[in-house]
């Protein structure tokens, strides 16, 4: 896939190997993984760092080989998903620390380009996530009111 706000044409990362059942030595028990889940989901872990934290120290490589669904799913049935998608989210973090940033250097004419651009990504996602109903309709960036949002 190319880049969104760049003239590169190359495309990141490595793609998983194609596997349809969970190793012998992982950890297959369906209720124990699901209940490591949400309790992870409860202190607060975003879902990335659910997946990381079940692959490290639970013995589970891939929830979806377990479970048969991503671990979204998991907590969106349980009814603990987030108010806004994990990636949106980070976005808005990013755009947060570009803020402050940009309080203290004013002349950074650099990252008041990627501030630009981060909210461009963020419209883009909330019109996404509006059309599939993940986000409600009405919704809409505010520079003045993402300090309330992310916190």
């Amino acid at each position: 896939m190319a880049r969104m706000h760049s003239p590169g044409r190359g495309k990141s990362g490595s793609t998983k190997p194609m596997v349809d059942s969970a190793p012998e030595w992982s950890n297959t028990d369906e209720k124990e993984v699901t209940e490591l889940i949400l309790s992870l989901a409860a202190e607060g872990h975003s879902t990335a760092t659910i997946g990381t934290i079940l692959r490290d120290q639970h013995a589970v490589p891939d929830v979806r080989l377990v479970l048969g669904k991503r671990i979204g799913q998991v907590l969106a049935e349980n009814d603990i998903s987030p108010k806004y998608p994990e990636d949106m989210m980070s976005l808005m973090r990013r755009a947060l620390r570009l803020i402050d940033h940009l309080e203290s250097n004013r002349k950074d004419r650099h990252n008041a380009r990627q501030l630009e651009l981060t909210e461009s990504k963020i419209r883009r996602l909330a019109t996404y996530y509006m059309n599939e109903g993940q986000l409600e309709s009405g919704w809409a960036y505010k520079r003045e009111q993402l300090r309330l949002m992310v916190e």
